[in-house]
């Protein structure tokens, strides 16, 4: 909590309370006879009420504020909370008597005492209540350290929960990237052997798929229609490894609009589906679909894989559970993700609820 908010915290209570003494002076002044000179009853009044009540209940109130609440109740040492607690109560009271008792007895608090035995006899009276109210004003000195503490801490874990999911975000972008620009570049070395000259242009759209990579996926979120140009020039670099033009397909239904969504979102899955999709000789072993609609964007992709290969793609669970993280950490309770492996076929179903 910021120091601004504590001090005025501090400033209220103090401001309240003496305002409630003000108001038992005024009660008291209004009741009591007018036979003893004016200034004099108004200069011992005021000296009682400092040393009765303002005194010891500072004393208390801070020494709860710093000592009891941070040393034993916040330590759950409940017991020794009371104990020093009401010691410090009695102890503030008992400096307070004695500092009244010497004002008395030293003439400055006139007409206070006119007899010293009796003012005596009631000390245990007069500590007991002082006692009370250094009690009750350190009490809510617990009270208002409780608050600031509770607050402070709701705070901590707040900001540390944004830096986890920050961090573990990097660390999903981290992993995910390389990943892909190994397979890009291993494509660009494929083209380059054929035909050098077609090798330009499909550098150009590497180069425009990692300044994608470097800066469209520092934000948050990004306009869906960059994310489908990334998938289509992704797609393109994975196509020229075959000849095969009915390989791969993607179908868009829908208009993006100026809708948005987290960058990088569907490329690994489709990165997956081509891993393991090695056969390139068969017709639509990679189905990509992207619908659109006012309540939600639904990815489908599907692609077959040999057999064999199975046992391989199970192995690949690494990551397949960091998308999922990804997932949860963005789009948490607003997404839908269904992953169907079969014996020859492997589809990702992902539904994200729009806004």
């Amino acid at each position: 909590m910021k120091k601004s908010i504590v001090v005025l915290l501090h400033i209220g209570f103090w401001v309240c309370y003496l305002l409630l003494i003000a108001i038992m002076l005024l009660v008291f002044f209004r009741s009591s006879s007018h036979d003893v000179d004016q200034t004099a009853r108004i200069e011992n009044a005021l000296m009682s009420i400092f040393l009765f009540a303002i005194f010891p209940s500072f004393i208390t109130f801070y020494l709860y504020y710093f000592l009891v609440f941070p040393k034993y109740l916040k330590q759950k040492k409940f017991l020794l909370s009371i104990i020093y607690g009401l010691l410090f109560s009695v102890g503030a009271a008992l400096i307070a008597y004695i500092l009244i008792r010497y004002s008395i007895e030293s003439g400055l608090m006139k007409d206070m005492d006119k007899g010293g035995k009796n003012g005596r006899s009631t000390a245990h009276i007069v500590i007991g209540a002082m006692s009370i109210i250094a009690t009750i004003s350190g009490t809510i000195a617990l009270v208002i350290k409780g608050f600031i503490t509770w607050f402070d801490e709701i705070k901590m874990k707040e900001e540390l929960k944004q830096k986890n999911h920050d961090t573990e975000m990097a660390l999903v972008k981290a992993q995910l990237d390389p990943h892909f620009l190994f397979n890009t570049l291993n494509n660009i070395d494929v083209l380059i052997l054929k035909n050098a000259a077609e090798a330009s242009n499909y550098l150009n759209k590497l180069s425009d798929i990692l300044r994608f990579m470097l800066y469209e996926t520092k934000t948050d979120t990004i306009l869906l229609k960059k994310e489908i140009e990334y998938i289509e020039k992704y797609i393109e670099l994975q196509k020229i490894r075959t000849s095969n033009s009915n390989y791969v397909s993607f179908e868009i239904t829908g208009i993006p609009g100026n809708k948005t969504i987290a960058p990088m979102v569907f490329i690994p899955f489709i990165e997956n589906a081509f891993k393991h999709s090695p056969n390139k000789k068969i017709d639509n072993a990679i189905h990509v679909q992207i619908f659109i609609n006012d309540e939600n964007i639904q990815f489908i992709c599907e692609n077959k894989f040999d057999s064999n290969r199975k046992q391989k793609q199970k192995s690949n669970g690494l990551g397949n559970d960091l998308i999922q993280k990804r997932l949860n950490l963005i789009y948490e309770e607003k997404h839908t993700l269904e992953l169907v492996s079969q014996a020859d076929f492997y589809s990702v179903h992902l539904t994200i609820k729009n806004g």
